[in-house]
C-alpha cells in the first residue's frame, strides 16, 4: 500500500462541533488515519460549562497535544495541578482535566491528538 499526499483547507473542515452557548467550536480535519482540530474558545469558555454537557463525563477525558496560536488557556488536572498556556506554547494535556479561557481574547489552538471524540456525546 502506498501513501497518498493529502491537503485540506482550514476554510473547509470535515466537521464543525459547536460548544454550548456559542462559546466557540472545534473544526475537525481527517487526513489519512489522523484526526486533528482547530479549536476556537471564546472569552468565558470553560470545559465544565460548555463541553461537559456534551461529553457527559466529569472532566475532559481526551489527551491533547498541540500548539496555542492566540489567547490564553488554563488547564487544571483532576489532582489539582494546573498550568497556563499562551501563544507559541506547545502543549500536552493528559485526560482528566478542566480548562478555561483567560482574559478577554479568544484562544485559538491546534490539537493533533485529542479531537476524534472531543465535544461529542460519549
Amino acid at each position: 500500500m502506498s501513501a497518498t499526499l493529502e491537503k485540506k483547507s482550514l476554510d473547509k473542515p470535515d466537521e464543525v462541533r459547536p460548544f454550548k452557548e456559542e462559546k466557540g467550536k472545534v473544526a475537525v480535519f481527517t487526513l489519512g488515519n489522523h484526526t486533528m482540530g482547530r479549536g476556537e474558545f471564546e472569552p468565558g469558555w470553560r470545559w465544565s460549562l460548555h463541553v461537559k454537557p456534551i461529553a457527559g463525563t466529569d472532566s475532559c477525558q481526551a489527551t491533547h497535544t498541540g500548539m496555542i496560536l492566540e489567547g490564553r488557556m488554563v488547564v487544571k488536572m483532576d489532582d489539582g495541578s494546573e498550568m497556563e498556556y499562551g501563544p507559541g506554547d506547545v502543549f500536552y494535556m493528559p485526560p482528566g482535566h478542566d480548562a478555561w479561557v483567560v482574559g478577554n481574547q479568544r484562544c485559538v489552538l491546534f490539537d493533533v491528538t485529542g479531537v476524534a471524540k472531543y465535544a461529542k456525546p460519549q
